[in-house]
């Protein structure tokens, strides 16, 4: 996935008149653009797993935002649908995160179960895929 992947997605989107994937994707672009500028300038690139991260990040923001509009009350109930299928846009990108018992078995699999070792390995290898603090619990409870 890359900037040009989301810009025909969100081409796509307006052919289907889908206002809230449009929205949600012109987030994500701008986004991407942004990671991309800083990444330059420190003369590195874009990597997939960078991508997931704002992907993540993003769904994120959105997901507090809806909780606002919630407890705001019901004049929101428009906002709120319009944010759940912005949700389901990005969710639709993401990959399915590792189980917990997935987790576990990779970090039995591991020689160096040391706190660092195991969050540098997931981080390096699993970036995107997992959540680092469900592999930091799991790891403190072994």
């Amino acid at each position: 996935m890359d900037i040009d992947f989301f810009k025909k997605e969100k081409v796509v989107k307006m052919k289907e008149k889908d206002k809230d994937g449009v929205s949600a994707l012109n987030v994500i672009i701008n986004k991407i653009m942004l990671a991309s500028i800083e990444k330059r300038a420190k003369g590195e690139t874009l990597a997939e797993g960078d991508i997931l991260s704002l992907l993540q990040k993003t769904e994120k923001e959105l997901l507090e935002e809806k909780s606002g509009y919630e407890k705001a009350g019901a004049n929101y109930a428009d906002k709120v649908e319009s944010l759940d299928k912005q949700i389901a846009t990005i969710k639709s990108y993401l990959p399915k995160l590792m189980t917990a018992d997935e987790i576990k078995e990779v970090i039995l699999s591991l020689e160096d179960k040391s706190v660092p070792s195991v969050m540098r390995h997931f981080k390096s290898n699993f970036a995107g895929k997992c959540d680092m603090k469900l592999v930091n619990e799991i790891l403190r409870n072994l």
